[in-house]
């Protein structure tokens, strides 16, 4: 694999040919073949597909974590101060024996950055996602609710291109979900950030991403990419009371359901 800098003007985001096995006792296991798609700067596409079809894998060769088996991404260059790629992982990813200001700084101090700037950048992002009387807080000392958000606070902190999302509320009650999903909305527009977000929930991709990618049973492939109909800003009781949520989450499922099959071998 081979990870190349976007020029100026092209889609941030671009993935060609990405393929990914991982060793077994009986030889390789195909988790991602033939993966292409490209998301364009500022985008925010969401990613659905069965259990074990390579989703988050696919998170993870975009984030530079593993190295795919072939194919190339393509990324925007590298700036000072900031990452291309920042991951909210899928549940709870603080370090427990960190405080929410440590927790938010982490990326900050591995950029190399000044006390003074990293300060800056935690105080406003901490405050973005509500917890300003947090700062000194401790993991254990917060809901579940508010570590998820102060992963979020790290990942943006960072200043990256591209923010890749693994099921960031999947664990979390109907209430924080929406809340959440709310803050982060909140978050992204006008932020310019471009987003991956990876879901199991049909919901939830018709409510946030602007385009739906819909991958096939293991080894995972693109089956469909969906525009997704309704206007911006979206609260929930929009979009679940337009008259085209039905039809849309239906069409969802029915693409869901066909890449749900098992490969012919």
């Amino acid at each position: 694999m081979s990870t190349r800098v976007a020029p100026p003007g092209l889609a941030c985001l671009a993935v060609n040919g990405l393929s990914h096995a991982y060793p077994g006792a009986r030889g390789p296991v195909a988790a991602l073949d033939g993966v292409s798609f490209s998301v364009r700067t500022g985008q925010f596409c969401a990613v659905i597909g069965p259990s074990g079809c390579g989703k988050t894998t696919l998170l993870h060769v975009l984030a530079g974590l593993i190295a795919p088996t072939r194919g190339t991404v393509t990324l925007p260059p590298r700036s000072p101060g900031r990452l291309v790629t920042a991951v909210v992982f899928q549940g709870i990813s603080t370090f427990p024996w960190m405080t929410v200001r440590q927790n938010v700084a982490y990326g900050l101090r591995a950029l190399g950055l000044p006390a003074a700037e990293r300060r800056r950048r935690v105080e406003q992002q901490v405050a973005r996602v509500g917890l300003a009387d947090f700062l000194d807080a401790y993991p254990h000392q917060l809901s579940e609710g508010m570590r998820q958000r102060t992963g979020i606070a790290r990942a943006f902190a960072t200043d990256p291109d591209v923010l890749l999302m693994d099921e960031p509320f999947g664990s979390l009650d109907e209430q924080t979900r929406l809340r959440l999903q709310d803050e982060l909305l909140g978050l992204w527009q006008g932020s310019g950030k471009t987003v991956v977000f990876v879901t199991h929930s049909l919901d939830e991709a018709a409510r946030l991403a602007d385009r739906v990618l819909v991958m096939s049973a293991r080894p995972g492939r693109v089956t469909a990419d969906i525009a997704v109909p309704f206007p911006r800003p979206r609260g929930y009781g929009e979009v679940r009371s337009d008259p085209a949520y039905g039809a849309f989450t239906a069409r969802l499922w029915t693409e869901l359901a066909g890449s749900g099959r098992p490969a012919a071998t």
